[in-house]
């Protein structure tokens, strides 16, 4: 057998605390491929996608209340991602535009970067606009004399370069997002007011960071304004990074000392630092999923996903404790199975009603005895990213799943007819229950789907390469979850990808 790495890596591979079986697999998979998901159909309204009235959301806020005080809960928000792309056009225009022989309509025009004439047009609309402008004054002295160009230029400089503003390279979580009644609030601050609304008031909001180390002291100079908070942070693990390949599959060497180069796993690595908790309801959302004006709604919603996991969950442990002791007559079987089939959305075996009663209470405790997920969706409405799914395990059982179009093999005519049949989105507002019915955590590396795993190009010193990713948090290291959806209202979710999102309703202040 071809040996892949050398004393000198295998020694440096230890070094770094990663697993040579893992980076022997990663290489098998490089030059054998990944198995592409295989869907089903869409998860919709009353296939998949469970759908509330106004009675039912009332009802479900009330439960929340009711029960809460019962449980330990923590909200987990990932949080280490640069804002690179936000300003990825800025970044462009700065690159291409020549101030001496340029005007920017000219380059608007010539380039068709329309998102520039956006942000230039409403730039005092931005919450960073003072604190820019003077930035701006005091790196710049002559700018009053500047032209109208110019002075535009050197603001969008200001925003960007390493002696200004230096936003493109700090966290999302950290940059100025909202104004409200003149105070400057981040996506931090946005995490934290949520997160006190709907959590257990006997104990301190809990809340947890995974953050970029670098960053540790901007992100507490945020949390110290707020009383009654327990903030943790973690990073994400060296020995979650992933090797990367050249375009002959083979591994690729940085120049200096011909090391091997390992990349990020992605979110997928940050199931380790999920597990590391220790609350029984923990809420997981994006950083950047935050809004001014649409707060009464949100925390509506985390209420009722809350409560759809309490209820379903205290269910599910009163049949898993039925099934323990073996006192499960005919028809406590029959509603078990129900339940499992329509409240869990979990379609037994066809032979299954052939089964011993002791195999199927056998069964139905393993398919019951797992971490559950209640998990919001949004009406499809042309974002990029997952969406719930009807897919197809290796073994022919269908589940539900989260699914990225990365893994989704758009050659096959079918499997792209499913994909863009979708009607929903995932905005990643999802409740986690992590233990189970004799008070245990589960240890949540046992419920990844590793076969999830995808590639992708990156460039690193202008050559290609080709990564690779980890189970994404939300798909294949959750594949294996008890999984729930749940339409929720588009106004829970108001993402910023780029800065001109910013302009959006639900972040602009409703007295400005």
């Amino acid at each position: 057998m071809e040996e892949n790495f050398t004393k000198k890596d295998i020694e440096y591979i230890r070094k770094r605390g990663n697993s040579l079986e893992k980076m022997e697999q990663q290489l098998f998979y490089f030059r054998n491929g990944i198995p592409k998901i295989n869907l089903v159909k869409p998860a919709t309204i009353n296939d998949g996608i469970l759908v509330l009235d106004e009675i039912e959301v009332s009802e479900y806020c009330a439960f929340f209340d009711a029960n809460k005080t019962n449980y330990t809960i923590e909200k987990f928000v990932p949080a280490s991602g640069a804002a690179t792309r936000m300003f990825k056009f800025l970044n462009e225009f700065l690159n291409d535009f020549n101030l001496e022989c340029d005007t920017i309509n000219s380059y608007i025009n010539a380039s068709g970067n329309k998102d520039l004439s956006i942000f230039i047009f409403s730039l005092k609309s931005f919450p960073f606009y003072i604190e820019l402008k003077q930035k701006t004054l005091e790196l710049y002295p002559d700018y009053y004399s500047f032209n109208l160009d110019k002075k535009q230029y050197f603001l969008i400089k200001t925003l960007l370069s390493e002696v200004g503003l230096n936003f493109a390279q700090k966290p999302k979580g950290i940059l100025p997002f909202h104004i409200d009644n003149e105070k400057i609030l981040t996506p931090i601050d946005r995490n934290i007011i949520e997160a006190i609304f709907y959590s257990n008031e006997k104990q301190k909001t809990k809340i947890h960071f995974t953050i970029n180390k670098e960053f540790q002291p901007n992100f507490q100079s945020i949390i110290s304004k707020y009383g009654n908070l327990e903030v943790n942070f973690s990073y994400q693990d060296t020995s979650t990074d992933t090797l990367a390949v050249d375009k002959n599959n083979t591994p690729f060497r940085l120049e200096d000392d011909d090391t091997l180069f390992f990349r990020p796993g992605g979110h997928g690595a940050l199931i380790g630092n999920l597990n590391e908790l220790q609350s029984q309801i923990i809420y997981l959302k994006n950083i950047d999923n935050v809004s001014q004006n649409n707060e009464e709604t949100i925390l509506k919603y985390k209420k009722v996903l809350g409560a759809i996991l309490i209820k379903r969950q205290q269910q599910i442990f009163t049949f898993l404790n039925k099934l323990e002791f073996g006192d499960v007559s005919k028809e406590e079987l029959e509603i078990i199975i129900d339940f499992t089939q329509t409240q869990l959305s979990f379609p037994l075996p066809e032979d299954f009603v052939h089964f011993k009663n002791s195999y199927k209470a056998g069964y139905l405790k393993k398919v019951l005895n797992r971490p559950i997920r209640i998990c919001g969706m949004v009406k499809n409405e042309g974002e990029p990213g997952g969406g719930p799914f009807w897919a197809q395990d290796i073994k022919g059982r269908e589940t539900l799943q989260i699914v990225e179009s990365s893994q989704i093999d758009f050659s096959n005519t079918n499997q792209m007819k499913i994909a863009n049949s979708a009607t929903h989105f995932n905005p990643v507002d999802i409740v986690c229950g992590v233990y189970d019915y004799k008070g245990n955590k589960f240890n949540l590396h046992d419920f990844i789907d590793h076969n999830t795993s995808f590639i992708t190009e990156k460039n690193k010193n202008g050559k290609k390469i080709k990564a690779f990713e980890l189970p994404g948090l939300w798909n294949g290291a959750m594949a294996k979850w008890t999984t729930i959806f749940v339409e929720v209202p588009l106004e829970t979710f108001n993402p910023v990808k780029t800065v001109n999102d910013l302009l959006k309703s639900a972040h602009q202040s409703d007295n400005e």
